[in-house]
């Protein structure tokens, strides 16, 4: 738990700076625009439904939708930019909303009032109308800010920092207080925030200028502090900053962090690393240089991004493919292999598995009618399943998709009966599950490639020479117990690394 609290004012501070940024815009944007729907009834339906379509759109999803459209704007397409543009979007209908719906609530009889006493269009709207409408724009922004508090914590797979760094690295490595400190530090968060402009409310009805100071005081020192961080960061030089991504399961957080320390180990140079990113979005941010190098498999390239079919080419063939395609398209540079292969796997329970005679992915043809199949969020969209679908002629009675932390528990406890492992997960052999024989070979090699930037290549010779001594040194017995030290015995991913960085140097004297 210490080791959690200790990571919690960074990750509080960045969560600070992304809600209170995206909240005041979206009130900027959607008062405004509320006081123009009402002056103009032919916008109201227009306006108010686009804000209802945006927020029908599961909000990770929209913030996922922003990655691809700034690339396209080339535009910084991970990090803080599309999680403060997806927060802001969101955040719009219930402020919106409650603008036009008090406006429309006012009592026509003080409008006419004002009107009798000479007060221009302006001075009714803002002596008259705003005030009275102002509790229920306000509920609209409490709405939003809880809201908001809640969705920054999906920021993570788009590279933003936040408190959902707890939560979805706790939820991958098993760690229950990581997910307790984030979810209670987003409640208390959320809470907080909206008791502060609860109290602003109160102090104006009630006329209660103390409480009115100290709300808009607290507020004001709220937004002062984000404010300073952020400009700190800005100001904070990073050209001797290399970033090292991460996908998002144990095995890619323990790598990050050993290519991390590598580097930093070897060339002095400052890392950090940008967890729990989606895997088109890391391949996106490294392609953009908006993350210096990262580890992916050669199946993943082969399938997702070459849109290759599976091959009966063996791993070098497909390996010296992948480098060459990835060099001549995007002047990515395959590092090298680490010496492991991570491949999908169709799995099952040990006992079930031999009681029913399976062995190999096609002897579940005659079972696959009657069986539930689990997969990771990716899985069932991706290549490689369609291409066991159309090898093997498997049709299941059912899919379901869940986080890839929850797959081995449930088909060890018969919630499922197959799931899409990973070949190298230490949960495995930890469950007694049987990985099945992949005998027609539809899924393609998987070995564990480093990939570097354009940029890194360019700026760090050095680093590029670190992370190649790296080459053939993790092979999959490794690989597996540093998973299952994470996942099974709860240390955390920089321990691991850390422990792995130091049996390598004394291995190679350095």
């Amino acid at each position: 738990m210490r080791e959690q609290l200790l990571l919690l004012p960074a990750y509080l501070t960045a969560h600070l700076q992304l809600t209170l940024a995206a909240l005041l815009l979206a009130v900027v944007i959607s008062v405004p625009l509320g006081v123009l729907v009402t002056r103009m009834r032919r916008l109201e339906q227009p306006m108010l439904g686009l804000a209802g379509i945006i927020q029908t759109i599961p909000s990770l999803a929209l913030l996922a939708m922003m990655v691809p459209l700034l690339s396209a704007l080339r535009l910084p397409s991970i990090g803080y930019l599309p999680a403060f543009i997806g927060l802001v979007l969101y955040g719009l209908l219930p402020i919106l909303r409650n603008t036009v719906t008090g406006l429309e609530g006012v009592d026509p009889a003080f409008v006419e009032a004002a009107r009798g006493v000479g007060m221009t269009s302006g001075q009714r709207l803002l002596r008259v109308e705003l005030p009275l409408a102002l509790p229920v724009i306000i509920a609209g922004v409490r709405t939003s800010t809880v809201w908001t508090v809640g969705m920054a914590t999906l920021s993570t797979p788009v590279g933003a920092t936040s408190l959902g760094n707890y939560i979805f690295g706790g939820l991958q490595t098993r760690n229950l207080n990581a997910v307790l400190v984030g979810c209670v530090a987003a409640a208390a968060f959320a809470l907080s925030l909206d008791g502060l402009i609860r109290l602003v409310v109160m102090g104006l009805q009630q006329r209660r200028r103390a409480v009115l100071s100290v709300a808009l005081g607290a507020l004001a020192l709220l937004y002062l502090y984000a404010g300073v961080a952020m400009g700190r960061d800005l100001l904070k030089p990073d050209r001797e900053r290399i970033i090292i991504g991460a996908k998002t399961f144990t095995e890619q957080y323990i790598l990050s962090e050993i290519l991390a320390g590598q580097v930093t180990r070897w060339t002095g140079w400052a890392t950090n690393t940008a967890p729990s990113l989606g895997s088109t979005v890391a391949f996106d941010a490294l392609r953009s240089n908006e993350i210096d190098a990262y580890v992916d498999y050669s199946g993943t390239i082969w399938a997702t991004i070459m849109r290759r079919e599976s091959s009966l080419a063996n791993r070098s063939e497909i390996l010296e493919e992948v480098a060459r395609y990835l060099g001549n398209e995007y002047g990515i540079l395959v590092v090298g292999a680490l010496g492991f292969e991570n491949a999908y796997a169709l799995a099952m329970s040990r006992e079930k598995a031999e009681r029913l005679g399976i062995r190999r992915i096609s002897d579940l043809a005659s079972h696959a009618g009657r069986f539930t199949i689990g997969g990771d969020y990716e899985f069932f969209g991706r290549a490689e399943w369609r291409a066991i679908q159309k090898t093997y002629g498997l049709t299941f009675e059912g899919t379901r998709t869940m986080d890839s932390s929850l797959m081995y528990q449930a088909v060890a406890q018969g919630r499922v009966d197959v799931i899409s492992a990973y070949s190298t997960d230490g949960r495995i052999a930890a469950l007694d599950l049987l990985v099945l024989e992949d005998d027609r070979r539809a899924i393609p090699p998987y070995d564990a490639i480093i990939l570097a930037s354009a940029r890194l290549q360019r700026r760090c010779p050095e680093a590029i020479h670190a992370l190649r001594a790296l080459i053939g040194q993790v092979d999959g017995d490794r690989m597996r117990r540093m998973n299952q030290a994470v996942d099974e015995e709860g240390q955390s991913p920089p321990r691991v690394a850390h422990t792995f960085l130091d049996d390598f140097q004394e291995t190679v004297g350095r």
